[in-house]
């Protein structure tokens, strides 16, 4: 069996996102690990850029006002991405598995990598104006910290990240 693979995802991974991870596995039996937060951090000037630069000005001055989001409601959400991608993934390489990771995402990212001895990792985001630009979003921090290359890909396309 080939190294495993560890995917970090904040969006339900679907068909665009199997495909493209097809392509990476390209046959191979190297098993999958996904890997979800289980809480999202919000920093809110970036959200508000992002959604500024989006041009939804909308969404950007309703999100600066809103609340802390419930921890149980994130912990509902991101098992149902969980469940949701793991379903999406079924079938690729040596098989699938995964977990929730609690606290900052990319620190998750980096232990399980560490753990598992993985060669490749991937994360799946939607689009983050902001952090995509200053090379601040999961993909890059990741990269920094492992010393090696963190496929950046866009949730529901074929996009890859500049990572």
């Amino acid at each position: 069996m080939s190294d495993p693979i560890v995917i970090l995802t904040e969006e339900p991974l679907g068909a665009d996102d199997r495909i493209n991870i097809e392509r990476l596995v390209d046959g191979g039996d190297m098993p999958l690990v996904v890997l979800v937060p289980a809480n999202t951090e919000r920093h809110l000037l970036v959200d508000f850029l992002e959604n500024l630069s989006m041009l939804d000005i909308a969404k950007a001055f309703r999100e600066l006002t809103s609340h802390a989001p419930d921890p149980e409601k994130q912990r509902a959400e991101a098992a149902e991405t969980l469940s949701v991608s793991l379903s999406a993934l079924e079938g690729v390489g040596g098989g699938v598995s995964g977990e929730m990771v609690d606290g900052e995402a990319v620190n998750g990212l980096v232990a399980k990598v560490k753990e598992l001895g993985a060669a490749q990792a991937v994360v799946v985001t939607r689009p983050h104006a902001v952090a995509d630009t200053f090379h601040t979003d999961w993909a890059n921090k990741a990269q920094d910290r492992l010393g090696l290359p963190v496929l950046h890909l866009y949730a529901g396309s074929g996009f890859i990240g500049d990572s």
